[in-house]
């Protein structure tokens, strides 16, 4: 398994969340209620895309926390290795999602 590969690829996709985030920054910013400037429903919409631009920030902060364990795992020698049963993770599964910490097996046990 070439590690540096996955390395790569991994912080790449980190790199681009932080770009994400970044770029959203104004979009997450405090709606202003502007009595007279805006109405009703304009601000309902101001602060609906607020709310959608913070969770999408959530979900950036999580996959970023994904991509630093898997970064860890690389790291400890781990990487490509189940975390719960330690079987070696298909390739297939890696190239779909690097930063999968668990095996296709552990994944199905999981949901039920």
């Amino acid at each position: 398994m070439d590690i540096e590969h996955w390395r790569q690829r991994l912080l790449e996709e980190k790199q681009e969340l932080d770009s994400l985030s970044e770029d959203g920054r104004e979009a997450r910013a405090t709606v202003v209620l502007d009595q007279q400037g805006v109405g009703r429903l304009s601000r309902i919409d101001a602060m609906q895309q607020q709310a959608m631009a913070e969770e999408a920030e959530r979900r950036r902060r999580l996959r970023g926390r994904q991509i630093e364990a898997a970064l860890r795992r690389i790291d400890a020698g781990e990487f490509g290795y189940c975390v719960n049963c330690g079987d070696e993770i298909p390739e297939a599964r890696l190239n779909f999602d690097p930063a999968s910490p668990i095996c296709v097996g552990c994944a199905g046990a999981a949901r039920r």
